[in-house]
This record gives structure tokens, C-alpha cells and sequence, in this order.
């Protein structure tokens, strides 16, 4: 039910499936963003003379610029409509993007992504506050399937689409490939998407500031405590003590949050509904583990491999084919079966593909032995998305819809540059451990590794993609506990 002096938009003579079309092309457009660098890392690293770490920030300052404004740009759209602050983002995201292609050094790269980043946290969650107001709870399923598919698959068709643009045309094209189609968005989402009733909101800069403090400090100290051989960085600062302080300022902003009397960033009552809490564990750790498990198998497939961006890239595509294929059939079932079925098949099969990964990923595996394990990651993306969103805010009121939405894709960010800062620190530890050398992959450049190397980085490649399937475990518990939802509770439901 709408909050009071609001009105939802009447479904019946309207369909929304068109708006919803026009809403997915950039929001596929900024979710490819998140990954198709991971396959452009070894060219880049080359090209700017970088290291591992400086390199991985290209990812994550985009993840992070992308995770911290979430939380009030899903207010945004409540407050001025989801339309509006949609468009204002794409033009952002895309004159961005346009920037990052012309760069002449990592750090402008870096600064650039982070200008990209924000445009894109300003659209994804107009997305699916679009989709909890314009859909019904019972036919929310089909919708958020569409919706489910792009993420997943925008994820994973990422580094496919990267190999072929770095191969073809250059690193840059990545980039440019973004502004036609933010072009092309752009227009069809001004005639597309509805002007939604707005709602007044007051904005809670405090948290914003706690937030944004908290995640900075905790992500710049887990990803670059290799850097400082996790001991001092200046004087009395050190990477656990930096650490530290970002897991405080997080506590103090959950504090501010429960005791904030006027509006708070996050309305903690959104989290007494059971399915929506464990939704968010759930797709923290398949936001942790979709980042991090690309960065050590696109850098095995180029180094250990020396198989070219785009060969490395199409490591993935029985990934992005078998997820395709399955996500409509789940958004339907998603309508009708009980939500813990089929998340659970999901993070389950995704847990054993990256174990069946890891345990085939040598310097001379049979391609076919690596495809197999990829091949089930489709199964895993097709059964996760679709179930998690639907579930995440079938119950919420449409008053909550842009903050739910907001909590929802800014936890599934988090994940993801949480994703992006261990398994850099991970990937670091491991190559030092194996190769028995200092600084780790920061000589990998962008050029295979020496014949005598390749079975100690291809183990610190494979162990390191043991990270991501640990995380997901959490997120596996916390789906087994989901309740049935309403829509379901009535006689002759599917169970």
C-alpha cells in the first residue's frame, strides 16, 4: 500500500514493463563497470607502469564512490523522483566514462572512476524502487528477474565484453563503449519511465559523513596493508589501527542511525522484517564474492595461460549463457515458490564451483576442465539474483521503497568492494608466499610469468579464489532461515 498522500501509479492501464526496459539499459551499463576491468588489469598495469595495488583501485574507488552515496541516493529518487535523479546520473556516468578513456595516468584513471562511480550509485536504486512501485507484490517476481539477470549477467558478461575491446580496439574502449549507449538510455528513459509521486525526505548528513568515513578507512586499509607489510604507514598511523578506526566509525554510524530522532540514512525498522535482513547478509556476500573471484582467474588465465583479454574473457561466456537461460524461469518460479528453495540452490552451487575451480587451476589444465566449473557459475547466478531482490522488498510499504532499495544495492556494493580490497590483499600474501619474493604480483606486469613461476602463481591464484567461497557460506546460512512471504500465505501457494 502507498504511504499516505501518495498515489501508485495505476498498473492496470498502464504497463510497466516498458519502463522497466529502458531503466535496465544503463543499469546493465554500470553493473558491466564493475567488472570489466578486472580483464583489462594486466593491459593497464602495463601501460601506466602500475602495480597490483594502484591498479585494483581502479575498481575499487569506482565500487566505493558506487557503495557510500547509495544510501541517500535512493532518497534522492523518493524525494525528486526515480525518473529525474535516474537521468541526472546517466549524463554523469557517461560524461565520466568519456573522461576515463582519456586519461594519461593511473591516478587520473582512478579520479575518473570515482566521478563514475557516484553517477552510477545515483541510478541503480531508481531501478528497483521502479519496479516496488510500479508492480504489484505478486507479479514483483517476473520483474525483479529481469532485474536479477542483469546483474548477474552484466557481471559476469563484463570481463567477456573487456577481453574483446582491450584486444581489438585498446584499454580506453571500455570506457568509450559507455557513451552511445548512455545515449541511447538517456532518450528512452526520458520517454519511457513514468513521473512517479515524490515524498518528502530530510537528509541525514551526519551519517552520510560516518558512512563514507568508516568504509574509506576500513577498504584503504585492508587493500593496501601488503603495501605497508601490514605495519606502520606514518609515524604512530598503522594498517591495523586504520582498520580499527574504520570498524568504529561503522559502529558509531549504526549508533547515530538508532538514535537519530528526524530522518536517519538508514531506518533500522526496515530491518524487522526477517526476509529483508537476511536478503541483504545474503547479497553482501554475492556482491564480496562476483568482484573478487575475477581478479585471480582473469589474472591466471593471462599470466599463468598467456591467453589473450579476449581468450581470458571468453573463459566466462557458458557463465553468462547458462545464467541467461535460466534467470526467466526462476523470476517466474520466484512468484511462486518459497524463496529459500531456489536462493539456496543458487549461493550452493556457487559455493562448489569456486572450490571445483580452485582445484583445476594449474599451468596446464584442459581448457574443457575449466569450463565445466564455470558452466555451474551460470547455474548459480541464474538461481541467485531473481529470488534475493524479489525477496528483499516483496513486504516493504512503497513509502520505503527507495530507502530499502538504497540499503539493499548499497550492502551489495559494500560487498563488492570489501570483495575487491581482501582478495587484492589476499592475492598479494599468497603470490609472496608461493614465489617466495617481495611485493608479490607488482612485477607481473602485464606479460606472462616465467616458466619457473607459473605453478607458484598459478596456486596463489587458485587458493586465493577459496575467499570468495568462504563468504558466500554466510550468505547460504542466512537464506535458509527466510520466512515464506505474504503473497505466498494463502491457500493453494506453491510451497
Amino acid at each position: 500500500m502507498a504511504a499516505p498522500g501518495t498515489t501508485q501509479p495505476d498498473i492496470t492501464t498502464r504497463s510497466p514493463w516498458p519502463a522497466l526496459w529502458a531503466l535496465v539499459i544503463g543499469f546493465f551499463m554500470i553493473l558491466v563497470d564493475s567488472t570489466i576491468v578486472s580483464v583489462a588489469t594486466p593491459t593497464i598495469m602495463e601501460t601506466f607502469d602500475a602495480d597490483v595495488p594502484a591498479v585494483v583501485w581502479v575498481t575499487s574507488a569506482y565500487l566505493l564512490a558506487y557503495a557510500v552515496p547509495l544510501l541517500i541516493t535512493g532518497r534522492l529518487g523518493d524525494r525528486f523522483g526515480p525518473k529525474r535523479v535516474y537521468l541526472t546520473g546517466l549524463v554523469v556516468f557517461t560524461a565520466a566514462s568519456l573522461w576515463c578513456g582519456l586519461t594519461g595516468t593511473i591516478e587520473q584513471l582512478i579520479l575518473a572512476r570515482v566521478l563514475q562511480g557516484f553517477g552510477a550509485s545515483m541510478m541503480t536504486p531508481q531501478t528497483m524502487a521502479v519496479i516496488t512501485r510500479t508492480f504489484p507484490a505478486d507479479k514483483r517476481g517476473r520483474a525483479m528477474s529481469l532485474w536479477g539477470a542483469v546483474s548477474g549477467v552484466a557481471m559476469l558478461v563484463g570481463p567477456i565484453l573487456g577481453g574483446v575491446l582491450v584486444d581489438s580496439l585498446g584499454w580506453e574502449w571500455i570506457f568509450f563503449v559507455n557513451v552511445p549507449v548512455g545515449v541511447v538510455g538517456s532518450v528512452l528513459a526520458m520517454r519511457l519511465v513514468p513521473d512517479l509521486p515524490t515524498l518528502s525526505h530530510r537528509f541525514d548528513l551526519v551519517g552520510v559523513a560516518l558512512s563514507a568515513a568508516g568504509m574509506f578507512l576500513l577498504v584503504f586499509g585492508i587493500q593496501e596493508g601488503g603495501t605497508y607489510d601490514w605495519g606502520t604507514i606514518t609515524g604512530v598511523l598503522t594498517v591495523w589501527r586504520l582498520i580499527g578506526a574504520g570498524l568504529v566509525v561503522l559502529v558509531l554510524f549504526v549508533v547515530w542511525q538508532a538514535v537519530n530522532r528526524a530522518e536517519p540514512l538508514v531506518p533500522l525498522a526496515l530491518f524487522k522484517d526477517r526476509n529483508f535482513t537476511l536478503s541483504n547478509v545474503a547479497i553482501t556476500s554475492v556482491g564480496f564474492a562476483i568482484t573478487a573471484m575475477a581478479f585471480p582467474l582473469m589474472l591466471w588465465a593471462q599470466a599463468v595461460r598467456d591467453w589473450s583479454p579476449t581468450q581470458a574473457g571468453l573463459l566466462l561466456v557458458p557463465m553468462a549463457v547458462v545464467a541467461s537461460a535460466l534467470a526467466p524461469w526462476v523470476g517466474a518460479l520466484a512468484d511462486r515458490v518459497h524463496p529459500r528453495l531456489l536462493a539456496s540452490t543458487g549461493l550452493a552451487a556457487f559455493v562448489v564451483a569456486l572450490v571445483w575451480l580452485s582445484s583445476v587451476m594449474s599451468p596446464d589444465a584442459p581448457v574443457w576442465q575449466i569450463l565445466l566449473p564455470i558452466a555451474l557459475l551460470g547455474v548459480a547466478n541464474g538461481f541467485m539474483w531473481a529470488p534475493i531482490a524479489s525477496t528483499a522488498t516483496r513486504n516493504l510499504p512503497m513509502s520505503s521503497a527507495g530507502a530499502g532499495a538504497g540499503v539493499y544495492n548499497t550492502t551489495r556494493q559494500v560487498g563488492g568492494v570489501l570483495g575487491s580490497a581482501a582478495i587484492a590483499a589476499l592475492m598479494e600474501a599468497r603470490l609472496t608466499a608461493e614465489l617466495r619474493v617481495e611485493g608479490g604480483v607488482s612485477g607481473a606486469g602485464g606479460t606472462a610469468v616465467p616458466e619457473a613461476a607459473r605453478e607458484g602463481f598459478s596456486a596463489a591464484m587458485s587458493q586465493s579464489l577459496l575467499l570468495p567461497a568462504v563468504v558466500l557460506g554466510f550468505g547460504l546460512v542466512a537464506v535458509l532461515f527466510y520466512q515464506r512471504p505474504r503473497h505466498l500465505r494463502t491457500v493453494g501457494a506453491v510451497r
